[in-house]
């Protein structure tokens, strides 16, 4: 992985573990540092209960002039009332100090178990201990996205480089995630790093496109969590940004394809997963319409065990298109399951029902096509199936 991996200019970062997990052989404090300020946007979980750092991360992006990202891993400090508001500013502040700034312009994140105080000795330890790490070589940025993880089971990474008005421009992500994933967002952090000069409203608009394609587009469970958080800092070091319409769509390309990259490893690495589900909804009357149905069917339980189960059950796919809340037409739709039509024009074709369900338990890529017949518009959403592996894992979190 970390031969892969390109890096932007004006980085460092480093993970390490200071005693918020218990194991000593894991990671659970992350920091990313630019040398130079930032312009930073932010997209937050849709939750109305929320971690305390993501209510500080909210109030200071977008912004002109962020400096850093510190995580913590292992407790996501939500529902802890002033006391986890106190200690996230703490976080922040640490940081702060060494790279001599306002405490403003460093961001925040946790994730872990809800409704337990952050261990502040430890993280008050760690935090300079982190920052006399910081380096700007790919086994620190791979040590920081280890220290991001929960249930992962491996650091999810990716960067992508692109040509700028005669020049490189680098975009480096992070993210982590496994479990409690759903659209608007889940228990997903990601942090981007870019070294492409942008504005404040460029980085908005960017993140948001992306994250829709993306980190909004993807379902283990349905359950969206208190902490997520998509991060993008721009800190210009490679002296060029983009000027036209065609450089601003080149390096948006890159952001959403690294996204996307990203966003898809949280769904192969799915708690208890057996399946990755390719989900294509096409033929609605807009996005939305079709965002709408493909989310419907990739969070419904039936279609999830049918498909761990290796039940080509096609009727539950239909039904759950029908009851998204989009006014489809089974009479218009045709349906696909790893290339065999299954169902057209309102009615099942002849098929052989044993010969899907093979491909369907000889292969983890499972692709399901929905033509609505409705319009132009589609979308493509990512999920997995659920499995029992996923009930034992998620019945014994805490205990």
């Amino acid at each position: 992985m970390s031969e892969e991996i390109s890096l932007p200019q004006g980085f460092q970062a480093t993970g390490l573990h200071c005693g918020v997990k218990s194991d000593s052989s894991l990671n659970d404090l992350a920091v990313f540092a630019s040398e130079r300020p930032c312009a930073s946007a932010g997209v937050f979980t849709q939750n109305r209960v929320v971690g305390a750092p993501v209510t500080i991360s909210r109030e200071r992006t977008p912004s002109a002039s962020a400096r850093a990202v510190v995580i913590n891993s292992g407790n996501a400090n939500a529902c802890t009332g002033q006391r986890g508001l106190d200690d996230a500013r703490t976080m922040t502040q640490q940081v702060a100090e060494r790279l001599n700034c306002p405490a403003d312009d460093v961001l925040v994140c946790s994730t872990g178990i809800i409704g337990h105080f952050l261990p502040m000795d430890k993280l008050s330890d760690g935090i300079p201990q982190a920052m006399n790490n910081l380096a700007a070589d790919t086994s620190h940025f791979e040590a920081a996205a280890r220290g991001m993880m929960t249930t992962d089971t491996f650091p999810k990474i990716g960067s992508r480089t692109v040509n700028i008005g005669g020049k490189p421009v680098t975009l480096f992500g992070a993210a982590k995630g496994a479990a409690m994933i759903a659209p608007n967002m889940a228990t997903m952090l990601c942090v981007v790093l870019t070294d492409a000069a942008l504005t404040v409203a460029d980085a908005e608009r960017m993140l948001k496109h992306s994250v829709d394609r993306s980190f909004n587009s993807i379902s283990v469970d349905g359950h969206t969590s208190t902490s997520d958080t998509v991060l993008l800092l721009a800190n210009g070091a490679a002296e060029v940004g983009p000027t036209n319409a065609d450089e601003s769509q080149a390096l948006l390309e890159a952001l959403d394809d690294l996204t996307a990259e990203l966003a898809q490893m949280i769904i192969r690495d799915a708690e208890g997963a057996d399946h990755f589900i390719t989900l294509d909804v096409t033929g609605l009357a807009t996005r939305e319409d079709a965002y709408q149905v493909a989310k419907t069917i990739a969070e419904s339980a039936l279609v999830k065990t049918a498909i761990a189960g290796a039940d080509p059950n096609w009727g539950r796919i239909i039904s759950a298109a029908g009851y998204s809340g989009i006014p489809v037409d089974p009479e218009k739709m045709t349906l696909h399951i790893n290339g065999t039509r299954i169902f057209q024009n309102g009615s099942p074709t002849d098929y052989d029902d044993a010969t899907v369900s093979q491909t369907l338990r000889d292969n983890r890529e499972v692709h399901i096509e929905l033509e609505c017949g409705l319009g132009d518009a589609n979308v493509r959403f990512w999920t997995s199936d659920l499995t029992q592996e996923y009930v034992r894992l998620n019945s014994e979190y805490t205990t």
